[in-house]
């Protein structure tokens, strides 16, 4: 059996479990997700290495987006997800505006931050990600969670989040309050503050808002994406969110051509106004 079948059997194994995101469970199980997540990027890389050189043919096509599924947002329609005074990167307003939901306890929500970065560079100016907290794991999650919010109010989510990822998460799932005061101190954050803002009333209502606001829409795992509000779960491959982009980005200049809308305005009023509220 070649790689690449062999690499498609252990996916389509793993997404039973799962693994291409991370639903309500012990921390069991988010560790086994997370051996998985690794296995299956270690055969990618041979597979691309392969099919680069020839010797297995073309690289396999992604997944086409299935219709929707029992409880779950429909891939098709556009459904409002409020954004203001969300951390965010990318320009202030985008044609196309990603909304990533997503906890630091999840595997295939560190996964797919390449993804996203490889969008970004790819896109410009056009696509904005938004970034918004849905935890599943609310003991080990809530948190950094938490902590991002507080290092929000000091003008430094980026900086943080990304050391969360790499010396919370990474190193051995450190993610308590300890660890997230060390990382604000390395960052040079005005400590004191960050405490009191960690455990204020204003981020946990933040957190519980953005909780909300996600459920509301039928995110019921992480990572879950809204492309000017069209959903997309888990940590998929880059094609599946670029085919979104793409078409999003076309609807977007034909309505900004026709005068309906400004790219200031546009996610406003196509998606947060005209969007479904509610599943």
């Amino acid at each position: 059996m070649s790689i690449q079948i062999m690499s498609r059997v252990v996916l389509a194994a793993a997404l039973t479990f799962g693994a291409a995101g991370c639903q309500k469970a012990d921390d069991a199980v988010v560790t086994k997700l997370d051996e998985i997540s690794k296995k299956l990027d270690k055969l990618d890389t041979i597979e691309e290495k392969l099919a680069g050189g020839g010797a297995l043919g073309a690289r396999p096509q992604a997944p086409q987006p299935r219709g929707p599924q029992p409880g779950s947002p429909d891939p098709g329609a556009v459904y409002s997800v409020p954004i203001e005074g969300a951390p965010y990167a990318g320009p202030k307003n985008a044609k196309v505006t990603i909304v990533k939901g997503f906890e630091f306890a999840c595997p295939f929500c560190q996964r797919v931050i390449p993804t996203l970065d490889q969008i970004e560079k790819d896109y410009g100016d056009d696509v904005k990600v938004v970034y918004k907290n849905y935890v599943v794991h609310p003991q080990t999650a809530t948190t950094p969670a938490l902590a991002s919010c507080a290092a929000h109010k000091q003008g430094k989510y980026k900086e943080m989040a990304a050391l969360i990822w790499e010396k919370g998460f990474n190193a051995n799932r450190n993610l308590g309050a300890d660890n997230m005061q060390a990382i604000a101190k390395e960052l040079g954050l005005d400590v004191n503050k960050f405490k009191a803002d960690m455990n204020g009333d204003a981020c946990k209502k933040e957190v519980q808002t953005d909780q909300a606001q996600l459920a509301a829409v039928g995110t019921r795992g992480t990572p879950a994406f809204y492309i000017n509000g069209r959903f997309l779960s888990g940590a998929q491959p880059i094609d599946r969110f670029k085919s979104i982009i793409d078409e999003e980005l076309n609807k977007a200049n034909e309505r900004i051509k026709k005068g309906e809308a400004t790219v200031d305005n546009y996610y406003a009023k196509f998606v947060v106004q005209a969007g479904k509220k509610k599943l």
